[in-house]
């Protein structure tokens, strides 16, 4: 039996779902004898998106960095990335998902010589419009280990030329967040009402389609039931702009808050009736707890909801596609609707992904795959 081996592994983050989804992982790979270097890279800066859940969630980072304001922000990234391989040395990089660290951390990588794992490799929206979807394409062009949350997502990979040897279908890292904290799925008698978020440029930053938004909002509190609204700071800061917060605040039947602490929108999640949003991982925890979901947006890289007819697209880009969502919203609100979706099995994972990673990590076998080479056609031979 071949021994073991224990890797030194850099593992950036920048967002709050990056954190809830690393935690448990970088503790998986710690316990199986992995160093791990952890490490802020700054792209949220209030403390309820970042210092706080990194606290709660026991992911404090070895390295602390922050970023500008306003433009060259990804540029900073890039930059950071760059000093902090060339202080301390790693055998690879693991990164999860799609925000700008991503592509920063992989460009750095590839610049230093040391390969890259992607773990939420897969994902596709096929929308030419999304950066997360050009940050993610950009990380599969780099990565030498791919780390797919299901079968489908392996299969885009496969569908891009991605060589089988170095696609895992590991799972999703947040179903073993959710399977620490230890949070049930609300019995259905037990749930109420709607949890409302929305963050995405796409939704917040277009003013119309940001009083859609505030419309649907609205009327969900009317029709199907008491609205919880955590606003995210982006979202917070476009209200204000476009005079659009005192009419949500005085709205019959919504609730704003601030940023929930994670076990706190976890509860809240458990006890809704439906989720509302335009987040990617509120798809994956809404379909752990069983409760529906209205996406508002007109594609995503979480197709296996879509398929199970637990998630609805419906996007805010017309005011059809508002009513659209409306309507979804009330129909998977109903009795015969929340029964079938609490029954359904959750299509992303079952709790392992940190511990298959950090298998995957330590076996010898695994090595050539990280070995960066170069090919060599000088006999005349042709790669096609």
């Amino acid at each position: 039996m071949m021994t073991a081996v224990s890797r030194r592994v850099l593992v950036p983050f920048g967002t709050r779902p990056e954190v809830i989804k690393l935690a448990p992982v970088v503790r998986a790979l710690r316990a199986a004898g992995h160093a791990v270097t952890t490490v802020d890279t700054g792209q949220h800066a209030t403390p309820a998106m970042a210092a706080d859940v990194q606290a709660a969630l026991g992911l404090e980072p070895d390295v602390r960095l922050r970023l500008p304001e306003g433009v060259g922000r990804l540029g900073a990234l890039v930059a950071d990335a760059a000093r902090v391989l060339d202080a301390h040395p790693v055998d690879l990089v693991l990164a999860l998902g799609d925000t700008h660290t991503v592509p920063a951390y992989a460009l750095a990588a590839r610049a230093a010589g040391l390969p890259l794992a992607h773990l939420e490799a897969g994902l596709r929206s096929f929308n030419q419009r999304s950066v997360e979807e050009s940050n993610r394409r950009l990380a599969a062009a780099v990565a030498q280990l791919h780390l797919a949350p299901t079968v489908r997502a392996a299969a885009f990979l496969a569908a891009e030329g991605i060589a089988a040897e170095r696609v895992f279908v590991v799972g999703n890292p947040v179903i073993d967040a959710l399977r620490e904290r230890a949070v049930d799925p609300a019995p259905l008698g037990e749930r109420t009402g709607v949890l409302v978020t929305a963050h995405r440029a796409g939704n917040v930053d277009d003013p119309a389609r940001l009083r859609r938004l505030v419309d649907l909002v609205t009327a969900l509190a009317a029709r199907v039931g008491p609205v919880l609204f955590p606003v995210h700071p982006r979202t917070a800061a476009r209200l204000r702009e476009h005079g659009l917060s005192g009419r949500l605040a005085g709205a019959p039947g919504v609730t704003l808050r601030e940023p929930l602490p994670y076990p706190e929108l976890l509860t809240a999640l458990a006890h809704a009736r439906l989720a509302v949003t335009d987040s990617g991982g509120l798809q994956e925890e809404a379909a752990y707890f069983g409760v529906p979901v209205v996406v508002l947006r007109r594609s995503t890289p979480r197709w296996e909801g879509v398929e199970l007819g637990s998630t609805v697209l419906t996007g805010l880009t017309t005011d059809e596609e508002a009513d659209r969502a409306l309507a979804a919203a009330r129909r998977l609100a109903r009795p015969d609707e929340q029964a079938r979706i609490a029954a359904l099995p959750c299509p992303y994972g079952d709790g392992t992904t940190g511990a298959r990673v950090a298998a995957l990590l330590a076996d010898p076998a695994t090595t050539p795959l990280l070995t960066l080479t170069e090919p060599d056609y000088t006999d005349g031979r042709l790669p096609w």
